[in-house]
């Protein structure tokens, strides 16, 4: 059995494979492997280990007549055309659950780091320009008693709604049903998506990416929100549309916004680089050591389960 890996991971999912006896090809660079050469190394492989940031499309499925499993090192799979790969009876994975904590660790960081501008007092303070205790220096919002709205109301949405009950929020959520659950849990309260832009103080975004919510929060959305709001994206960027977002921020619309993910990533829009009323950064929703080490295990066990005539562990579809 052979497995192709797209990019360099933790070791420790390369060693679940080969100690399985089952022969590895790694692609070791960060950069994304180019569609044919990724098909090229591929081919003879019974498995593919992959980035999201690596489109796993028909194109490439029909390329690979011995594919038996797609493994995601992630746990979105947009990346993936799970349809056609269903229809050829090839298993795709995801790693769910395991980067539920610190996804909703770093929401939350970027919660209080928009809400009390630290990114930018940071900056102020080793530019030299703190020279006295002002009554109006760099002003920010309190978060008790303020109403957080949580679209998506997955894992993560419902980790990060958990965390901000110890800071006294008020908890509005949007998803495509209830989560009764969750809602006895925080005292969450299911809205409708207009309903959590008009009365939420503070927004943050946990749903997929998918055809229903590309450009979710577009001009129209961003209208209906409240003057001074702050938005918080660690899902995908395409949910929101970030021309709006710009305009958004520059009119004073949002006081500020915390982004980890982007419409056009890696790229990121200009005008955000230069606004202070933003935190950007680099897709590290599930950057820590144990999290991201999880993931590369699950996503060896996942291949490893497929080689030897098993269900895996963490499917996306149904073959």
């Amino acid at each position: 059995m052979k497995v192709f890996v797209t990019s360099i991971i933790p070791e420790i999912g390369i060693e679940i494979l080969k100690k399985e006896g089952i022969e590895v090809v790694q692609y070791k660079s960060y950069l994304p492997i180019e569609k044919d050469k990724l098909i090229s190394k591929a081919k003879n492989c019974d498995a593919i280990l992959c980035l999201l940031s690596n489109k796993i499309d028909k194109e490439i499925i029909e390329s690979l007549p011995k594919l038996k499993v797609i493994s995601n090192y992630a746990v979105g799979y947009n990346n993936i055309d799970v349809e056609y790969a269903t229809q050829r009876k090839i298993w795709v994975t995801n790693t769910p659950d395991v980067l539920t904590d610190s996804t909703a660790d770093l929401a939350f960081a970027l919660l209080l780091a928009t809400a009390r501008r630290i990114v930018e007092a940071d900056k102020f303070t080793r530019d030299g320009r703190f020279k006295i205790w002002q009554s109006d220096l760099m002003l920010g919002k309190d978060l008790k008693g303020k109403t957080i709205g949580i679209i998506g109301a997955g894992r993560i949405g419902q980790a990060f709604g958990k965390r901000t009950t110890g800071f006294g929020m008020k908890i509005l959520y949007y998803d495509k049903k209830r989560v009764l659950q969750f809602e006895n849990e925080t005292g969450a309260k299911f809205v409708s998506l207009n309903q959590l832009l008009k009365k939420s103080d503070f927004i943050s975004i946990h749903t997929p990416l998918t055809d229903e919510t590309y450009h979710m929060i577009d001009k129209k959305e961003f209208s209906i929100m409240k003057d001074g709001a702050i938005l918080i994206n660690t899902a995908r960027g395409e949910i929101v549309n970030e021309k709006e977002l710009v305009n958004a921020l520059k009119s004073g619309k949002l006081f500020a916004a915390g982004l980890d993910v982007y419409e056009f990533e890696p790229k990121i829009t200009k005008d955000l680089l230069k606004m202070n009323n933003v935190v950007l950064l680099p897709h590290i929703g599930s950057a820590t050591v144990e999290t991201r080490n999880k993931m590369s295990e699950l996503a060896a066990k996942n291949i490893v389960r497929v080689l030897k005539g098993k269900k895996p562990i963490t499917p996306v579809n149904s073959i």
